[in-house]
C-alpha cells in the first residue's frame, strides 16, 4: 500500500478497542496459554520495556515495517527477530520515551521524526520477567537507518502486504528458554521467523489494521 494512503488510514486505529489477549493467544504456544489460563505465571516486579512498530515508505513509496535481528548474546532473547526498543532506564520520563530513545539508539531514527499513532496492549515475557509496552509509529521522511552494531545484527524490512497476508502465518518446532521441541505459531518474513512476544504484539497490530485498511 502507498504510504500516503496508509498514513491517512492508520490514524483510524486510535479509537478502536484493543483485541488484546485474543490476538496475543493466536500467536502463543499452547503451553504458554495453559500456563496463563491456569494462573501459573506470576509477575514478580517485572522490568519495563518499550518497543516501536515503525512503518515507513520503502521502495516505490510502498509501506514497510521495520524489524531487527538481535545479535547473539548471553540472554533469552539472543538472535531473535524483534521490534526496535528496550529496557526502561532511570532517566526515561515514560515508557514512550523509552521506546523512542531505544529506537534512536538501535536504528538511528530521531524521536521527533516519529509520529506516534497509539500504544497497544502490553505483553508480559515470563522467561526474562519483562513487561513490554508496544507503540505504533510512522516515519514519513526516512533517512538511512544506522544500526547499533553491538546489539543489532541487521535490519529486516517487511512490506506491509506481507504483514497483512495470512499466507505468511506458519508454525515451527522450536526449543525455547522454557520448553524443548514445541510447536510455536509464527510469521515467516523474508526467511526470518517472527515468534514469541513480537509475534503476539504484531498480531494485535494486524488485527487493528485489518479494520481500517
Amino acid at each position: 500500500m502507498d504510504f500516503i494512503k496508509f498514513s491517512e488510514q492508520i490514524s483510524k486505529i486510535k479509537n478502536l478497542p484493543l483485541p488484546g489477549r485474543d490476538a496475543h493467544y493466536k500467536m502463543a504456544p499452547e503451553i504458554r496459554i495453559r500456563e496463563l489460563e491456569e494462573g501459573n505465571i506470576i509477575r514478580k516486579n517485572p522490568k519495563k520495556a518499550g518497543v516501536m512498530a515503525l512503518f515507513y515508505p520503502g521502495e516505490a513509496y510502498q509501506t514497510h515495517l521495520l524489524l531487527i535481528m538481535r545479535r547473539t548474546y548471553k540472554g533469552v532473547h539472543s538472535s531473535q527477530v524483534a521490534f526496535p526498543g528496550g529496557k526502561k532506564e532511570k532517566g526515561d520520563a515514560s515508557i514512550l520515551h523509552t521506546a523512542l530513545r531505544e529506537t534512536y539508539e538501535e536504528v538511528g531514527v530521531l524521536p521527533e521524526k516519529i509520529e506516534v499513532i497509539r500504544s497497544v496492549s502490553e505483553v508480559f515475557i515470563p522467561p526474562s520477567n519483562f513487561e513490554v509496552q508496544p507503540y505504533v509509529g510512522l516515519y514519513a521522511d526516512p533517512a538511512p537507518f544506522i544500526i547499533q552494531e553491538d546489539e543489532v545484527e541487521h535490519l529486516i524490512e517487511v512490506p506491509l502486504n506481507k504483514v497483512m497476508d495470512n499466507s505468511y502465518l506458519t508454525s515451527q518446532i522450536l526449543s525455547t528458554s522454557y520448553a524443548s521441541e514445541i510447536e510455536v505459531p509464527a510469521f515467516n518474513f523474508n526467511g526470518y521467523t517472527v515468534w514469541g512476544a513480537t509475534a503476539m504484539m504484531l498480531n494485535e497490530i494486524r488485527e487493528l489494521m485489518k479494520q481500517v485498511l
